[in-house]
């Protein structure tokens, strides 16, 4: 029997029976269908998060304070022999290949502004922020440079603080209060949004010695460096490193590049992506064993058929083509089926909830659907072998 006959033949039993097939077919379409929608979820998570820690910049290396293992968030540990300074930030940006580098320091504070007050993120940081952070000042300037030996009590506003704190009316050259000292308002940020749930816009800038003192900390939490494009990465760690232990004696800090975060970042997404997967993937496994038992039954109905096909000359491995190719049409047609409106009901889903990052994972959805083709084929062997065993005479007979 040609590949074409045998196929136009086993789609003409699958419609035939347009009931019992639809609901064979029913447990791999939800499962695929499952399969899709998840990995879209996961992949879109996955694109924002990345997107979110690059939209700070690239090419970033990030001292901590401490030697140990961290994914590069602000708070490591600060149990060192000699904390980071601001002349270590300071000693760091005059090496070859850096832009520019800034000393962090983070904290919450309150903040009043005549009659209004609140608590606000407070970063303590230096002039190259703006450079190195990709942000922009929309009012005013930002910090200005050499404030670290006697720094002045300048601030600067983050878009949604200034608005709330002044309304409409212009915040330059006002006076605010951190906790005891007063502060010169001398530029607002554009607005920047969140990244990964902090609100850049509900933020306040302070010189990273002011910021020291207003915490009581001895040291930076961490110090960010923007190096230049075609610069060799690993000769720069090397020589951010031979400068810290030169200055500290030992190496109680640790570098981490944005390569490193991005990589280890990537790891952990992917493997959230294939769990997700593999949750939906259960689903397919109900179908797989719908398959089965349907074809299964196909075997025992059909038995004086396939006695007169053996008697007409039909061959054992043309029966067991025919039984497969069955199995073969309903997994194909349940995994394209499932493909279809997976991808229509993250459309939807992306219509209905903008604020959820969905994008379509192709890799995951090739995957599941190359999934349903070895289901059938899996499922569709044993009722096939059976089939092609049987004698003419005595399949002639059972009817």
């Amino acid at each position: 029997m040609r590949a074409a006959d045998l196929i136009a033949l086993s789609y003409r039993t699958v419609i035939s029976h347009k009931l019992r097939s639809g609901l064979t077919a029913l447990g791999l379409i939800i499962g695929i269908a499952a399969v899709v929608i998840l990995t879209s979820i996961g992949r879109g998570i996955h694109a924002f998060v990345l997107s979110e820690f690059t939209q700070f910049g690239t090419n970033l290396i990030a001292v901590f304070p401490g030697k140990t293992t961290t994914f590069g968030m602000s708070g490591a540990t600060i149990s060192t022999v000699r904390p980071l300074s601001l002349a270590d930030a300071d000693s760091l940006s005059r090496l070859d290949n850096v832009i520019a580098a800034s000393p962090l320091v983070q904290g919450n504070a309150r903040v009043e502004a005549g009659s209004k007050q609140r608590r606000t993120n407070v970063l303590g940081v230096g002039s190259a922020v703006p450079e190195i952070w990709k942000i922009k000042v929309v009012s005013g300037s930002f910090l200005p440079a050499g404030e670290q030996d006697n720094p002045r009590a300048l601030a600067v506003l983050g878009h949604k603080l200034a608005r709330e704190l002044f309304s409409t009316a212009s915040p330059l050259g006002q006076r605010i209060r951190i906790g005891t000292d007063r502060y010169l308002v001398v530029g607002v940020m554009e607005s920047k949004g969140q990244m990964l749930g902090f609100d850049m816009d509900d933020t306040l800038y302070i010189p990273a010695a002011k910021a020291l003192a207003l915490f009581d900390r001895e040291s930076l939490m961490e110090i960010d460096i923007l190096y230049e494009s075609n610069a060799p990465v690993g000769r720069l760690e090397k020589a951010i490193k031979r400068l810290l232990i030169a200055r500290h004696g030992m190496e109680d800090f640790t570098i981490v590049t944005q390569n490193q975060m991005l990589e280890k970042m990537d790891s952990i997404l992917n493997i959230l992506t294939l769990a997700v997967a593999a949750l939906g993937s259960i689903s397919l496994l109900v179908g797989s064993v719908g398959i089965l038992t349907i074809m299964t039954i196909a075997v025992s109905e059909r038995i004086s058929e396939i006695g007169l096909l053996r008697a007409i000359g039909a061959e054992r491995r043309t029966i067991f083509r025919l039984f497969l190719a069955e199995a073969l049409a309903l997994s194909a047609t349940g995994g394209l089926v499932g493909v279809l409106t997976g991808i229509v009901a993250v459309r939807l889903i992306a219509a209905a909830l903008p604020a959820l990052p969905v994008q379509l994972a192709w890799t995951y959805i090739a995957a599941a659907f190359l999934v349903s083709l070895l289901i059938g084929i899996a499922t569709g062997v044993a009722p096939a072998m059976k089939a092609a065993r049987l004698e003419p005479l005595e399949a002639l007979r059972t009817e």
